[in-house]
């Protein structure tokens, strides 16, 4: 599995120093990236390294770190839900915390979310604006902003979320990152605070789909508290038909989005229709009609029967403690009447079947996740505009008992787009197939100096999507120079047939970035930095840096140190 998972080395004592090592990594990258609006709760740093230090290796999540949203619990550490007058602490996990920890992943903390999960933007929380991972000028995405923020910053392996009308999806494709919302009560709700009760979904951010997919099984499962929750009814064998009919909106439905998003939209459709699957347009207005009774319908009644006490008990601390767009939100719920919900509710029931009806013969249904990327900017002048701008396409899925998977498609001017496929509840496999076939190809990357985790530039390969894989060595037949560059790195050159410096190869670690990721990021390599195939200790072969031979010429041989971390530990005044 990959995406961040650490090896545990021989026997407990190696386990147990990999685990403290990629504790250090993580909470030193933490501080680094130096976004501490991501962050409501953050916990003891020798606390989580004697957590992680306990952990069994065989566990299917062994050495994995994660963050979980300020609505959901973690025994001892307070949970806010972005409100301090809100605040309690648990005593228990909730569910899905606690089959992840069973599972042997390691709580970092708490992360922002715009408050009592209402929006989609990011926004609405005194602890702060959640800016974007890509460009921090931009929105996160809401409300599981933090979580996926702390996923794209590279200082958690996966976070969970959770998802009402798209939270767990839009903040992904936003991000750069895969995106899962199962079908409703697949992973229970027990320790969660409510947004809408019956509609919320505990969600999953991931680098990988891999790690994401593997992450939501483990949560699964009724756990005989929450009502809500119910058994997986979907396939588990082969999901795929042979020929997967793939169901897309009508051009006109897909008007309004930002500029070049249709056109990355078309190169998303392209890619499946070169996979074999089978492209129909469908009109999919039942669903978008559907996704516009989340807010402006009767169903917000919901959010006031979660939330609506505690904020008429504090109406004192709205423009302070209580977001003012949030409470306007929630405290409109206390007006539709049970006659108004009723009525929507039978509205409901007719679009979806208009849409089942729509989507008949389907496979899954893609469209973009979102419909632009707004500025810190543009989402302050017009708070409620911009964000209803967010769910056109996800606001449905909950009402309509859908599940749905967020995937990256590429970027458009520098910055993330996400398509996302929707089918039927328990679909949930079927999807993660067709994102499986579909994801975007990756490459791996070796870095044996500037880049590595602990560098200065490791941040270039974080931003490009890239995810750590493993430790590895090169060939003993590669010599490693210090080269006068700022900030200061290391020259890779193979020299064949010499003697070797060091037996053990040069130490390095392998990336693994998504193939538009990598595009960009060599397209901004600095010269003498080359990317050309480096042969590892194993024997394979992997894409790497290099240096022209030039650059090397009256440079130090630093070969015998075996690697860039033990020169600059053993050399003297060296630069941090």
């Amino acid at each position: 599995m990959s995406g961040g998972s650490v090896s545990g080395g021989s026997g407990t004592g190696g386990h147990a120093a990999d685990a403290v090592a990629r504790v250090h990594d993580v909470f030193d990258r933490i501080v680094a990236v130096d976004r501490p609006e991501v962050w409501i709760t953050l916990r003891d740093r020798a606390d989580v390294v004697a957590e992680a230090s306990a952990v069994e290796p065989s566990l299917p999540l062994a050495g994995l770190l994660f963050a979980v949203k300020d609505n959901i619990d973690v025994a001892g550490l307070p949970t806010t839900a972005a409100s301090r007058s809100y605040a309690y602490t648990p005593t228990e996990d909730a569910t899905a915390v606690a089959r992840l920890r069973a599972a042997g992943a390691v709580v970092v903390g708490k992360t922002n979310l715009d408050q009592f999960a209402t929006g989609l933007v990011g926004t609405r929380s005194p602890f702060g604006a959640v800016r974007n991972a890509w460009d921090p000028t931009r929105i996160s995405g809401g409300s599981s902003s933090g979580s996926a923020t702390a996923v794209a910053l590279g200082t958690v392996d996966f976070a969970l979320g959770t998802d009402t009308a798209g939270s767990g999806r839009v903040p992904a494709a936003l991000n750069h990152l895969v995106g899962v919302k199962p079908t409703k009560g697949l992973v229970p709700n027990t320790g969660v605070v409510p947004a809408c009760r019956s509609q919320d979904c505990v969600t999953v951010f991931a680098r990988s789909l891999g790690t994401a997919r593997t992450v939501a099984e483990l949560m699964a499962g009724p756990d005989g508290v929450d009502p809500l929750s119910r058994a997986d009814q979907g396939v588990t064998g082969p999901v795929l038909p042979s020929v997967p009919r793939i169901a897309v909106p009508l051009p006109s439905q897909l008007e309004g989005l930002a500029p070049g998003w249709a056109e990355a939209f078309g190169r998303a459709v392209g890619r499946f229709r070169a996979l074999g699957h089978e492209v129909v347009e469908v009109d999919i207005a039942p669903l978008l009609d559907a996704a516009r009774l989340l807010y402006e319908g009767a169903f917000v009644a919901e959010r006031y029967a979660a939330v609506g006490a505690h904020i008429e008990a504090n109406r004192d601390q709205v423009g302070d403690d209580l977001d003012p767009t949030v409470a306007g939100i929630v405290l409109g719920g206390a007006a539709p009447t049970a006659a108004e919900l009723f009525a929507d509710q039978e509205r409901l029931d007719a679009l979806g079947a208009a849409g089942r009806a729509a989507l008949d013969g389907a496979t899954a249904l893609l469209t973009p996740t979102t419909t632009w990327h707004p500025t810190l900017a543009e989402v302050a002048a017009d708070p409620i505009g911009a964000n209803s701008r967010m769910g056109r396409y996800t606001n449905f899925a909950n009402l309509l008992d859908m599940a749905s998977l967020a995937v990256p498609a590429g970027f458009v001017d520098g910055l993330p787009f996400g398509v996302m496929l929707t089918g039927p509840a328990f679909s949930d496999r079927v999807l993660a197939a067709l994102a499986s076939a579909f994801a975007e190809p990756t490459v791996d990357l070796l870095v044996v100096g500037a880049h590595l985790r602990d560098e200065p530039l490791n941040g270039q390969l974080v931003a490009a999507g890239g995810t750590f894989v493993r430790d590895a060595r090169t060939a003993d037949d590669y010599r490693l120079y210090a080269l006068d560059t700022v900030p200061p790195k290391p020259g890779l050159v193979r020299v064949p047939n010499a003697d070797p410096v060091s037996t053990a190869g040069i130490a390095g670690e392998v990336w693994r970035l998504p193939a538009a990721g990598f595009a960009t990021f060599v397209a901004a390599l600095p010269a003498p930095m080359t990317i050309g195939t480096v042969t590892l200790a194993d024997g394979t072969d992997v894409t790497g840096f290099t240096v022209e031979p030039y650059a090397v010429e009256g440079a130090e041989d630093i070969t015998h140190h075996g690697g860039w971390r033990a020169y600059r530990s053993q050399t003297v005044g060296a630069p941090a």
